[in-house]
């Protein structure tokens, strides 16, 4: 168990980040879980005035050009979205140039590169994490977006393909050279995925090492573990992925403890307690029923909002029954009677799982 420390100390002093977002927390980009959908259920819970980066699922620069933004929730922006910085996966300029033209036509602030998806098919075709066994080619991946990109290019990546601290300095000190704006490190190696704990202590060591922010993600389930990172590690932000399917008000929560106003909407303190955070999960639950609800695909919203409270009903102490029920469910309506009906009862919620995030 890590120390638990309530001191916080706000990294978020150089660079692009410092002069565009004054929140030093911000939500992971996930498959499956970072559409427009979720985005709306965190940012309910954002505090008034505290501005982030957001991210989108992980777009394919193969695809990215010949597709409709508009069509699917994993593309879709509201009009009122700001601090948008998509993710791409990629490794061709002309792929690569073409993607990020239509991003900012579609109102991006960034373009995320990512270099730290493990699955086999992105090995195969030498993108995410497959490009950190080449740093000489990731450099220049940077640093062919940089040449299309009038906004910053950041990085998502991982600790590397194996155990290197060395390798790893030298890689994202290239990365730096060819442009990048900042980073953001999930410090696991590639065939580790989620399993074992996250070494905090390389997010800190590659801090201290280069000049651009550093975002640090891994292992973060509570409020506490959002503010150990920043002072543990000395990050610019923390970066906070599955938990916060489970806890969407962790922003609230953070908020609360840094002495910032409340969310748009929302008055009292932040809910606290197990009893509170599983009222609280219910609600979140119910929210993102109704905004998957208004999609024209309703079968592939009904898989998305099932992928939601599989990814996030673990931390609840009978999570196992929510999400058995929403398989039962053949539609939004009959998914809406039973959601409300499993939570007419208090359902308490756990501070943390097993699981590592």
């Amino acid at each position: 168990m890590r120390r638990r420390s309530l001191a916080f100390m706000n990294g978020l002093s150089r660079g692009v980040l410092a002069k565009k977002y004054n929140f030093p927390f911000c939500l992971a980009p996930m498959v499956g879980l970072s559409h427009v959908h979720l985005r709306t259920l965190v940012r309910s819970y954002l505090p008034e005035d505290a501005t982030t980066i957001w991210p989108t699922e992980m777009l394919n620069s193969r695809k990215l050009p010949k597709e409709d933004l508009s069509q699917t929730a994993e593309t879709r922006r509201l009009d009122s979205e700001v601090g948008l910085c998509p993710q791409i996966l990629g490794n061709e300029e002309t792929e690569i140039s073409e993607s990020v033209k239509k991003l900012l036509d579609w109102g991006a602030e960034g373009i995320d590169i990512n270099m730290g998806c493990p699955v086999k098919k992105a090995l195969r075709h030498n993108y995410g994490v497959a490009l950190m066994g080449d740093a000489n080619y990731a450099a220049e991946v940077v640093a062919m977006t940089v040449r299309h990109s009038s906004l910053p290019v950041s990085v998502k990546l991982r600790s590397g393909l194996t155990e290197n601290e060395d390798y790893l300095l030298s890689f994202i000190k290239g990365l730096e050279s060819a442009g990048a704006s900042w980073i953001t490190l999930h410090p696991r190696i590639a065939s580790q995925k989620r399993r074992g704990e996250a070494k905090w202590d390389q997010i800190k060591t590659v801090r201290d090492q280069i000049e651009i922010p550093v975002i640090g993600n891994g292992d973060i389930q509570t409020s506490d573990d959002a503010l150990d990172m920043l002072s543990e590690t000395g990050c610019d932000m923390a970066m906070i992925g599955r938990a916060m399917t489970a806890r969407p008000w962790i922003f609230w929560q953070l908020g609360e403890r840094l002495g910032l106003k409340s969310p748009l909407g929302r008055t009292g303190p932040a809910p606290k307690t197990s009893e509170e955070e599983g009222a609280e999960y219910g609600r979140s639950v119910l929210m993102m029923l109704e905004l998957m609800r208004q999609e024209a695909r309703s079968d592939l919203a009904l898989r998305q909002f099932r992928f939601f409270v599989k990814t996030g009903s673990p931390w609840l102490l009978f999570g196992h029954s929510l999400y058995a029920i929403t398989t039962q469910a053949k539609d939004f309506d009959e998914m809406e009677i039973l959601v409300k009906k499993f939570f007419s009862c208090p359902q308490p919620m756990s501070l943390r799982t097993e699981l590592r995030c």
